[in-house]
């Protein structure tokens, strides 16, 4: 019995099939050579098709749908950040390496979830073999269940990792470890005499802002240091005006601190402007720390901060990924280690010298 036509009268092609499914050609061609990597699910439905037009792939199309684009996407929050240009310039070199290519999905500041999945189906369009989430909805303290659904679809098709975390989904994640990051910086400020701390930039369903304050809070604790609830923000930006309004407002209301502890870098900016605006030296009335050594050199005195070995994330990130494609097992969880970049923008409190 002779396959059916598709619309246009011409016999049906496995891209018609992947049309129809909703799936990628690849994807279509996998599940009729049974690979395990199609969900029972996409898999029924692309037989049934299959079975309802009597198709029956032509050798030389299915090899084409099997050709691998050698293509990962990687989707960051703002590529405008430091701390993401340096991260992904790391992923490009790793995977170049390895034969791969990848392309940059940028969400500028104010893109929010429907704008993430339209990143995401696009990437299907594409026939990216996998792809890297950075931060944006995976960098949320509670993940939003739509999204988690959506990630689980793509997931039929493709393996995601992720820098943070998405509840209610198998993805890899290789993220890095707030929580040491907040005990390295204020492990250096207290060995230093200092106790009045601020913590300031980010907010708090934010899964890397959230680990930083609660974990300030059990080490002041620790160290036998009262927590004050006036030293720590529970709103604010990621960059430099986040952290200038932050550090006008703390000083306005008559905040007294020796140590100030920027979420990251591009918030310390905005601090140390505040801060020499106001006739304060730095670190002589009061010291200021980053966090993720992308903007310290440029700031002067050279700004304290907490680094990450980039070069050594981005291969990570992209062997993760390689490996997810091929199938194999690995780690679910790999942790980037912070180191404490020292500068001259910390010094002993005042009050001890």
């Amino acid at each position: 019995m002779p396959g059916r036509v598709n619309n246009e009268g011409k016999p049906v092609t496995i891209y018609d099939i992947a049309r129809e499914a909703g799936v990628s050609a690849s994807t279509v061609s996998r599940a009729l050579n049974g690979s395990n990597r199609v969900s029972a699910g996409t898999k029924r439905r692309i037989m049934d098709l299959v079975e309802r037009y009597n198709f029956r792939p032509n050798a030389l199309a299915q090899g084409l749908a099997e050709a691998r684009s050698r293509l990962i996407g990687i989707v960051v929050a703002d590529i405008r950040n430091p701390y993401y240009a340096e991260l992904f310039f790391y992923c490009e070199k790793a995977a170049q390496e390895a034969g791969y290519i990848v392309v940059v999905f940028n969400q500028p500041k104010g893109g929010g979830m429907a704008e993430q999945i339209r990143m995401l189906e696009k990437m299907l369009t594409l026939q990216m073999e996998a792809v890297i989430l950075i931060d944006g909805m995976v960098s949320r303290l509670v993940s939003d269940v739509e999204y988690v659904d959506e990630v689980n679809r793509i997931m039929d098709y493709m393996p995601v990792i992720i820098s943070g975390k998405l509840d209610g989904t198998r993805c890899r994640v290789v993220r890095v470890d707030h929580i040491k990051s907040i005990e390295v910086l204020m492990e250096h400020l207290i060995s230093l005499g200092h106790r009045d701390i601020a913590l300031l930039g980010g907010y708090m369903d934010i899964l890397g802002t959230y680990e930083k304050a609660v974990h300030y809070r059990q080490i002041l604790r620790r160290n036998g240091i009262l927590y004050r609830p006036n030293l720590i923000s529970e709103q604010g930006d990621y960059d430099g005006d986040g952290g200038y309004k932050l550090m006008n407002q703390m000083l306005d209301a008559g905040v007294s601190m020796t140590a100030v502890i920027a979420v990251n870098d591009m918030v310390a900016t905005g601090v140390v402007k505040c801060l020499n605006e106001r006739g304060y030296r730095i670190p002589e009335d009061i010291s200021v720390v980053g966090c993720d050594n992308t903007l310290a050199g440029m700031i002067t005195p050279r700004l304290t901060s907490v680094g990450y070995d980039y070069e050594e994330m981005g291969r990570i990130l992209i062997e993760t990924a390689l490996s997810a494609i091929r199938g194999e097992k690995g780690e679910m969880l790999r942790m980037i280690e912070p180191v404490l970049m020292p500068g001259g923008s910390t010094g002993r409190a005042p009050e001890v010298r």
